[in-house]
């Protein structure tokens, strides 16, 4: 029998952070000392309590199937933090409950988008928002950001970029490769030149809770009634509580959008697994001191591993302001050790150096590799030094 896939998946890149993150697994279970800096979760357990209330819902026999769109309760633990945290009103029909903010960034594709509608992508991105565009036949339209720029973009790139088909932006704000965040003047002139051409925002704020210094979150939708009107919020409790596994993400915005992507959900996952529900509950309705312990352990980590990583010869770093990712340029280390492309380099840096990065290119920027510093500080510290000492000893002028 011929065997043919659809076309929608021909296109697709795998996930290079999972590939990485799978490659350096399987030497590590081979015996090799790899030390893995391309994951994008948190290396803590989730907090205790959230452990618990999980438990005693199973107890309780909450194991069926819940709504489409998510727990009545959790919906308003949703919308209870969004009151408290950015001061912003939803009702349950604006939100819907999903498998992990990717599925619902898939599913927000799928229903917003038609064949040919375009979709603005800052660079560096997320690997998985130009695949999802791709996949829901739109297209996705790269818009570049630099380290000149601390990798934002401007409102006036956005509005260059837009045409007749452009549908909605995305905006990720602390960002994930880069750790940035967007101000809130850059922010509300992103959403002047979205209300000017009418098209939707997309704010991805997964990883909202992890901010250092005297910087502050600032959602684009806080910015004005007909800025929220236009905006879809995306956040879950992955990056916040530690709860990567449990796939719980939402979207806040238009009644109709998430009533379309509710009866979507509907036919195609049935609903978010009951008990990861319940655990959400508790992660939004209870303490939040663990929260606050792991963004302040990561900032410690942040200030311990940059320098040093700065140091390394050939390497230029832009500081994040947030989430766990550092993003140096290593377009000189990788031209003086021989390299010609970012995936060589760090290819090498796994099998030579048995370091494990993620190369750039995943992200839309090839001068660039991501490490990840969701893990202790002596594994970092002994990581940053095996790749110096490996630039340094291939270091040919």
């Amino acid at each position: 029998m011929t065997k043919k896939l659809a076309a929608r998946v021909s296109t697709l890149s795998p996930s290079t952070t999972l590939a990485i993150t799978a490659k350096a697994k399987e030497m590590k279970e081979s015996g090799i000392d790899i030390i893995g800096l391309g994951a994008g979760e948190p290396d803590y357990n989730t907090p205790v309590n959230i452990l618990e209330a999980a438990y005693q819902s199973m107890k309780e026999g909450k194991t069926k199937y819940t709504p489409s769109g998510g727990l009545p309760a959790l919906k308003d633990a949703v919308i209870a933090k969004l009151k408290t945290d950015q001061q912003l009103d939803y009702s349950r029909q604006e939100i819907m409950i999903g498998i992990g903010a990717k599925h619902v960034l898939y599913t927000l594709f799928q229903v917003l988008l038609d064949p040919g509608d375009e979709v603005i992508i800052p660079t560096p991105y997320w690997v998985s928002y130009p695949e999802q565009v791709k996949l829901a036949e739109g297209v996705p339209v790269f818009v570049e950001a630099t380290s000149e720029s601390e990798f934002k973009v401007t409102a006036e790139q956005i509005s260059n970029a837009i045409t007749s088909k452009t549908k909605a932006v995305i905006i990720n704000s602390p960002g994930n490769p880069t750790g940035m965040i967007y101000s809130q003047e850059e922010l509300r002139q992103i959403a002047e030149v979205c209300l000017e051409k009418d098209i939707w925002i997309i704010s991805d704020e997964i990883y909202e809770k992890l901010i250092y210094g005297n910087e502050k979150h600032v959602s684009i939708a806080q910015l004005s009634a007909d800025a929220k009107a236009r905006t879809f919020i995306i956040n879950g409790v992955s990056k916040s509580h530690s709860m990567t596994g449990w796939r719980i993400g939402y979207i806040a915005g238009d009644a109709e959008v998430v009533s379309a992507m509710t009866n979507l959900a509907s036919h195609s996952t049935s609903n978010p697994t009951t008990t990861s529900q319940y655990a959400a509950i508790e992660a939004y309705n209870g303490p939040q001191e663990a929260v606050e312990s792991m963004r302040k352990d990561f900032e410690s980590r942040l200030e311990r591993i940059y320098p040093q990583l700065a140091a390394i010869p050939g390497f230029t770093v832009v500081k994040p302001q947030g989430a766990f990712y550092l993003l140096p340029e290593v377009t000189e280390a990788m031209k003086k050790t021989g390299f010609s492309n970012v995936d060589d380099f760090a290819s090498a840096l796994l099998t030579e150096a048995k370091v494990a990065v993620i190369p750039g290119s995943g992200f839309g920027s090839p001068e660039t590799i991501r490490l990840s510093y969701a893990t202790s500080i002596d594994l970092l510290e002994e990581a940053v030094k095996r790749i110096r000492s490996y630039v340094e000893a291939n270091w040919k002028e």
